[in-house]
């Protein structure tokens, strides 16, 4: 068993779910290409819309592949665009704190 193996059947028993029903390389796919031909950030937060979809009774493969679709004729940014939008997602703060107040690594912020 590969250590994806391990923590998926291990996030799949957190959540009540089966590890039968996650296909892993669909998911991998497509983040790959979200990062590629969007943007880094995007991949995660697409797998979450994937899992949002397939939640609410999508088939898994054909939502995945219609998000790669749409990933792969994403327009191209531009340098100064993919730097910002890469260093810094919308909503968060120059502190990195997501506009939460919050350091992301959970740390207190000293006084």
């Amino acid at each position: 068993m590969t250590r994806m193996d391990e923590w998926v059947s291990a996030a799949c028993a957190e959540l009540d779910l089966s590890p039968a029903d996650v296909d892993v390389r669909v998911v991998l796919d497509l983040a790959r290409d979200v990062a590629h031909h969007v943007l880094r950030p995007g991949a995660p937060v697409t797998a979450y819309l994937l899992g949002v979809a397939v939640g609410r009774g999508a088939d898994p493969a054909t939502a995945a592949a219609r998000l790669a679709r749409l990933a792969a004729g994403w327009p191209a940014a531009d340098a100064a665009d993919s730097a910002a939008g890469a260093a810094e997602p919308e909503g968060a703060d120059s502190e990195g704190t997501g506009g939460t107040g919050s350091p992301d690594s959970g740390a207190i912020a000293p006084a």
